[in-house]
């Protein structure tokens, strides 16, 4: 296995797929896998379980795969700053 890819998307090739759960590492938003999300985003992977600390922000971070509903399921401690998740929550 390769452990240098050129970009996020090429890292993402045949690894991800439909329904498929993940962990995201990072804290808050700091050291949050950025590119690869933009990657997950724009692959219109569908059906995520997503496992990460947080649910990021409107626009950021996990946030950008929820405004797009690529996840189905959040596992998370703190999701108080995304508006979007509260309006899927409720």
């Amino acid at each position: 296995m390769k452990k240098l890819y050129p970009s996020a998307e090429q890292a993402l090739q045949g690894v991800v797929a439909d329904g498929q759960t993940l962990a995201v590492g990072g804290f808050g938003l700091c050291g949050i896998p950025e590119a690869l999300i933009d990657a997950l985003r724009d692959s219109a992977v569908r059906n995520l379980t997503v496992i990460s600390n947080n649910a990021g922000v409107d626009g950021f971070g996990l946030g950008k795969l929820l405004e797009t509903r690529q996840i189905k399921k959040m596992i998370s401690s703190y999701v108080g700053e995304n508006k979007e998740f509260e309006r899927q929550y409720l």
